[in-house]
C-alpha cells in the first residue's frame, strides 16, 4: 500500500463533504437513475453551453473549518475595540445568556423557515406574538407588525405609508431635522423615488405648509424631548398623518407617542439584547392605528384557531402578499427580523417589566448624573433628555476633548461640527461616567463625585431632566408572558418548549423552492458572536476596523469573482432591498446619461412578487413579459414590447435560472434585446445556487444582480429573517450604488444617499457567508452546485412517474428545483396543495413552495446539502400521499374525511376515544414505520386562516387561552 503524501492528510477539502450531503456512492447512485456518467457530464447536459463559465473559479483554495476559523479570528483581531458612546440609535446592550446560548446560538431556532406553515412554526409564532405585544405596550398603539429591517427604512415605510393613507392632496412630507441622520438619508432616497418633495426643518414649523405626513425623532438625536401633542394636533388639522420614530428603552420612562397622537410608531429593538454587530442585523419595529391595517407593511401575526377550536397562531393579512398584488404591494418587502424580534421580544420577557423600568432608570440616572457633573463645571448640554447628551464646545475645545477620548479608547459622537455626543447604554458604569468627565473637563473632574451628585438627585435638588408632563403613567408588559420567565430556569424551559414547536433543519430537510435551505455549519456561525465583530458601533471611524474592512472587502472580492461583476455593494440588508438597491442604481445612471424618461420596466408573468413591487418604489411602469408552455420567456413578446418601449425601456428584471427552475436557452438574447432597446438589465439572485462555478450573470448580460446570502451564501434564514442582498453591478452603475451620510464608501458618489440605516447592512452576519467561501474554495462551490442540480433532478426523475413535473429544460432537466403539478389532483380528488402540504407534516417535512409560481403548484429545491436517504425519505413520503390520493379517486376513503383533508394530526388526534375516520390512527400518524423511532408532533390542527383574516387579533390573549 502506497503511503499518502503530507498534503494529502492536511484535510484543507474536508468541509466540502461535510456541507455536501450526498457521499461519493450516493452520487454514483443517483447519476445512475438519470443516464448519467459524472457530475460532469450532468452539468454539460443541464446547463446551456451558451452560459458555461468553463474556467475554474479565481478562488483561494479551501481550507479546513480549524484553518478558517484562526485566519478570521487573526482577520478580527485587527478590529479596535473602543467603547462607543455614539448613539444615534445604536447602543451597547447585554443579551442574556440564556437568550445567547438557546437561542442565537440554536440552530433549532436560526435554521427555521419563514412560518408560511403556521402548524409546525406555533413556537416562532408565539414569540412574535409576544413582540407585537412589547412594542404596542411601549408605544401606546393599537396595531403592530412582526418587524422590519431596520429603524431607518421603517421611517422610509412610515413615508410610504403616510402619502397612502392620508386625504391630504400634498406631495410633501416633513421631517424633523433632528431625525438620526441616516434615517435622513434613506428617506431622500425613498422620497427622490417616489417623487416626494421633504421638508427638512425644526419641528415648531411643522404644519406652516401642508403636507400629508411627517416624521418626528423621540428623543430627537441630540437628545431633546419634545411634547408631541401639539404637533400632532396641528398636523391632523390638515389631514396629515404624523409618524414618531421613538426609543424603545426610553419609552418604559416617557409618555408613550400613541398617547400624543402619533399615527405610526416606529423604531429599533436592538437595545433589547441585540449586539451591535457593526449596524445589524436589528428589528425594526413598526405600530399603528388599527384603521391602517392593511396599509402596513411587512408581516402581521395573528391569533386564529385551529380545526379542534384550539387557539393557533399564524401570519395574517399580508402573508406573500406581493404574490398576489404585485406592482400594487403596499411594500416590496417580503421579510422581516424574526430571529432578532424574537431575541427582543424574549428580552422583555426575562427582564419583565419591573427589569425593563429598572434599566431604563439607570441609563437615565447615570445620564442625569453626568450632565449635573458637567453643568457644575460650566460646560452647556441639553436640559431635557432620556439618555443623549449635546454638549456645545468651540472648535478648539472640541478637537481637544475628541482627542482625548481617543486616548481613553472611547468614542463620542463627533459627526456635527458644534457639539460632542453622549450616549449612555445598558452597560454603561459610574466608571464610565468618571472617564467621561475627565474627557470632557480634564482637572476640573476631579472634584466630582458619582455617589454625591447621586445623593442629590434622589434627595430632589436637582431638575428632573423628564419634564411631568412627558413622565410615562400608563403600565407596561402587563401581560403574564412578560411575568413569568425571571429566573433562569423557568427561561430555559419555555425556549425549549417553543423550540419543540418548531419544525427546522434540526429535524429534516425543508425542501422550498427558490429558498435553498441547505446546511448553515456550526464553523460558520461562530464567528458572529465574537465580540470583536458583534459589539462595535456602525459609525466608529473607520480606521478603528480594519479586520471588518479587510474581511467585507475579501468577501466582495469572492462575490464579483463568482458573479463575474465589477463591484458589489453591501450595504442591502434583504434581497427585496437589493432589488431596490439595483434598480435605484439603474434610474440614476440613465438620469447621467439625459435619459430620465426611460421609465418602463418589462417583467416575466412568472417573476417573484418582490420584482414589480420594487419597480414600482421606483416609480417605474411595470410591463409583463409574457412566458410560454415551457415555462420561459415568450423572446417574441418580449421583443415586440422592448420595441413598443424603445424610447422609454428603463430595465428588464429576470431570474435566471428562471422561476420554474429551468436553465432558458435565450438569455442571452434576452439580455441582448433589452440593451439594443436602451434598457439594462437586472437579475433577480433568487436563484443563484444554480450559478456558482457553472455560469455568472455578469457574463450572461445582467448589469445589475442582487445576491441571496441567506440563500446561496448560508446565512440561515432565522424563522423569517434576517437576511442579506448586496448588489453586484458593472462598472459603469459603481458611481451610482448607495453611499452613507456618516461613514463614506470607496467608489459610490459621495453625494449619494443611503438605502439601508448602517453603511454595510448587516454587517455582524457576513463571516457566514466568508467562512463558507473561505470553506468551500472553487471547487466545493462548484461541486455544491452540481450537486444541487443532481438533487433536484434525482427528486424529479423518481416523482415524475407519480406526479407530472411541470417544466424541463435541455435533455428533459431541471436547474436546482423542479415544479410538480398537482392541479390534476383537484380534479380527480378534490386534493389541493395545502392538503399535500399539511399532510407532509405527518410524514415529518415541511413543505415545499406552494403555489408558486405557478398556482395548484408545488416548487422542490432539495439543496446540496441533503444525503440521498433524505431525499429517498421525501420521495417516499410524497409517493406515500399519492397512494393516498388513489384511494380518494377509487372511492375507497371519503373524498372530505381522509388522511389529507384531517392533516396534520396531532396528538390530541390520536387520543380521542371517538375514532369516526376511515383510516387508523397509524395510517394518521405513522404513515411510514420509520416515524415510531423519530416522529415531530405538530402542535395545533390545521389553522383557520379566514377565521384569523376576519377577526384580526394580533396581541398576545389573555393567559387563560394558554391553558
Amino acid at each position: 500500500m502506497t503511503e499518502p503524501r503530507l498534503g494529502e492528510l492536511q484535510q484543507s477539502a474536508d468541509f466540502i463533504r461535510r456541507h455536501i450531503g450526498p457521499a461519493a456512492d450516493q452520487i454514483s447512485s443517483m447519476l445512475e437513475t438519470l443516464e448519467q456518467p459524472s457530475l460532469e457530464a450532468l452539468t454539460d447536459a443541464t446547463v446551456p453551453e451558451i452560459i458555461r463559465h468553463r474556467p475554474a473559479l479565481e478562488l483561494a483554495p479551501p481550507c479546513s473549518e480549524a484553518d478558517a476559523l484562526t485566519a478570521l479570528r487573526a482577520i478580527a483581531e485587527e478590529n479596535r475595540l473602543n467603547r462607543s458612546f455614539i448613539g444615534l440609535g445604536y447602543h451597547d446592550t447585554i443579551t442574556p445568556n440564556v437568550i445567547l446560548r438557546n437561542v442565537l446560538e440554536n440552530p433549532g431556532w436560526y435554521t427555521a423557515y419563514t412560518p408560511y406553515q403556521p402548524e409546525i412554526s406555533q413556537g416562532r409564532l408565539e414569540t412574535l406574538l409576544a413582540f407585537q405585544q412589547m412594542t404596542l405596550d411601549l408605544t401606546g398603539m393599537e396595531l403592530a407588525n412582526a418587524s422590519l429591517l431596520d429603524e431607518a427604512t421603517a421611517a422610509a415605510e412610515a413615508m410610504a405609508l403616510a402619502k397612502r393613507a392620508s386625504r391630504s392632496k400634498s406631495n410633501r412630507f416633513f421631517v424633523d431635522r433632528h431625525c438620526l441622520p441616516q434615517t435622513l438619508s434613506v428617506l431622500e432616497t425613498r422620497a427622490s423615488s417616489f417623487g416626494f418633495e421633504l421638508i427638512i426643518d425644526d419641528p415648531e414649523n411643522a404644519g406652516n405648509e401642508e403636507v400629508f405626513g411627517a416624521l418626528f425623532q423621540y428623543p430627537d438625536c441630540r437628545g431633546n424631548l419634545r411634547d408631541l401633542t401639539p404637533l400632532c394636533e396641528r398636523l391632523h388639522e390638515q389631514q396629515a398623518i404624523v409618524a414618531v420614530a421613538a426609543d424603545l428603552m426610553s419609552l418604559a420612562l416617557l409618555k408613550p407617542p400613541g398617547e400624543s397622537g402619533a399615527d405610526v410608531v416606529l423604531g429599533s429593538s436592538q437595545r433589547f439584547g441585540v449586539p451591535m454587530g457593526y449596524g445589524g442585523p436589528h428589528a425594526a419595529y413598526f405600530a399603528t392605528l388599527d384603521k391602517y391595517k392593511r396599509a402596513v407593511p411587512g408581516r402581521i401575526i395573528g391569533v386564529s384557531v385551529d380545526s379542534r377550536g384550539k387557539q393557533a397562531y399564524r401570519m395574517s393579512l399580508q402573508t406573500r402578499e406581493q404574490h398576489i398584488r404585485r406592482e400594487k404591494a403596499n411594500s416590496n418587502i417580503c421579510t422581516a427580523q424574526v430571529l432578532l424580534a424574537n431575541i427582543s421580544a424574549l428580552y422583555a420577557m426575562y427582564h419583565g417589566p419591573d427589569g425593563i423600568r429598572t434599566i431604563a432608570r439607570r441609563i437615565h440616572r447615570l445620564t442625569r448624573i453626568l450632565a449635573t457633573g458637567l453643568r457644575s463645571q460650566g460646560l452647556n448640554c441639553n436640559e431635557t433628555f432620556f439618555d443623549t447628551l449635546s454638549i456645545e464646545l468651540d472648535s478648539t475645545a472640541r478637537d481637544a476633548v475628541l482627542q482625548r477620548a481617543d486616548a481613553a479608547d472611547i468614542n463620542l459622537r463627533s459627526d456635527d461640527s458644534t457639539l460632542v455626543g453622549i450616549s449612555l447604554d445598558e452597560c454603561s458604569t459610574a466608571a464610565d461616567v468618571k472617564t467621561l468627565w475627565r474627557i470632557l473637563l480634564g482637572a476640573d473632574a476631579q472634584s466630582l463625585s458619582v455617589e454625591a451628585l447621586d445623593e442629590r438627585i434622589v434627595a430632589g435638588e436637582e431638575t428632573p431632566a423628564i419634564p411631568a408632563a412627558l413622565q410615562r403613567q400608563s403600565a407596561i408588559l402587563e401581560h403574564p408572558l412578560f411575568n413569568r420567565f425571571h429566573s433562569e430556569t423557568d427561561m430555559l424551559r419555555y425556549l425549549k418548549r417553543l423550540e419543540n414547536r418548531d419544525i427546522s433543519l434540526t429535524h429534516s430537510m425543508i425542501p422550498l423552492g427558490s429558498c435553498t435551505m441547505k446546511l448553515n455549519a456550526t464553523a460558520e456561525m461562530l464567528p458572529i458572536t465574537w465580540p470583536e465583530f458583534s459589539k462595535p458601533h456602525p459609525f466608529v471611524p473607520k480606521e478603528q476596523m480594519p479586520g471588518y474592512a479587510r474581511m467585507i472587502g475579501e468577501l466582495e472580492d469572492m462575490l464579483a469573482e463568482i458573479t463575474g461583476f465589477d463591484g458589489v455593494s453591501m450595504q442591502p440588508n434583504s434581497g427585496a432591498q437589493g432589488e431596490y438597491a439595483g434598480l435605484l442604481a439603474i434610474r440614476k445612471y440613465l438620469d447621467s446619461q439625459g435619459q430620465s424618461q426611460r421609465n418602463v420596466c418589462l417583467i416575466p408573468s412568472s417573476a417573484h412578487g418582490t420584482n414589480p413591487a420594487s419597480a414600482q418604489m421606483l416609480s417605474m411602469k411595470v410591463v409583463v413579459v409574457a412566458c410560454d408552455e415551457q415555462g420561459n420567456i415568450d423572446v417574441d413578446d418580449l421583443k415586440t414590447k422592448a420595441s413598443q418601449y424603445a424610447d422609454t425601456l428603463a430595465a428588464l428584471m429576470i431570474t435566471y435560472p428562471s422561476t420554474h427552475g429551468v436553465y432558458e436557452e435565450a438569455v442571452r438574447d434576452i439580455c441582448q434585446v433589452v440593451h439594443d432597446h436602451g434598457g439594462q438589465v437586472y437579475m433577480d439572485g433568487a436563484n443563484l445556487n444554480a450559478q456558482v462555478g457553472v455560469s455568472r450573470p455578469g457574463d450572461i448580460g445582467a448589469d445589475v444582480s442582487h445576491v441571496n446570502l441567506h440563500k446561496t451564501f448560508c446565512i440561515p434564514h432565522g424563522g423569517g429573517g434576517p437576511g442579506m442582498g448586496p448588489i453586484g453591478h458593472k462598472a459603469h452603475l459603481a458611481p451610482f450604488v448607495a453611499n452613507h451620510p456618516l461613514v463614506k464608501l470607496d467608489g459610490p458618489d459621495n453625494d449619494n444617499t443611503a438605502v439601508s440605516a448602517a453603511p454595510w447592512g448587516s454587517a455582524s452576519i457576513l463571516p457566514i457567508s466568508w467562512m463558507y467561501m473561505k470553506m468551500m474554495g472553487a471547487e466545493g462551490l462548484l461541486e455544491a452546485t452540481q450537486v444541487a442540480i443532481l438533487n433536484a433532478n434525482y427528486v424529479a426523475r423518481r416523482l415524475e412517474a407519480h406526479y407530472p413535473v411541470l417544466y424541463t429544460g435541455r435533455n428533459g432537466m431541471v436547474a436546482h428545483e423542479c415544479i410538480i403539478d398537482l392541479r390534476p389532483l383537484k380534479q380527480s380528488a378534490g386534493v389541493t396543495d395545502e392538503d399535500v402540504a399539511k399532510r407532509l407534516m405527518d410524514y415529518g417535512f415541511h413543505a415545499p413552495t406552494m403555489s408558486f409560481p405557478v398556482p395548484g403548484t408545488l416548487m422542490i429545491e432539495p439543496t446540496e446539502s441533503e444525503s440521498k436517504p433524505e431525499l429517498d425519505r421525501f420521495i417516499e413520503a410524497m409517493i406515500g400521499i399519492r397512494r393516498e390520493i388513489t384511494r380518494i379517486e377509487s372511492g375507497e376513503i371519503d373524498a372530505e374525511n381522509n388522511p389529507l383533508k384531517k392533516a396534520p394530526h396531532t396528538l390530541a388526534d390520536i387520543m380521542d376515544e371517538q375514532w369516526d375516520r376511515p383510516y387508523s390512527k397509524q395510517e394518521a400518524a405513522w404513515p411510514v414505520e420509520a416515524l415510531r423511532d423519530n416522529k415531530f408532533w405538530p402542535s395545533v390542527n390545521r389553522i383557520d386562516n379566514v377565521y384569523g383574516d376576519r377577526n384580526l387579533h394580533c396581541s398576545c390573549p389573555p393567559m387563560e387561552a394558554y391553558q
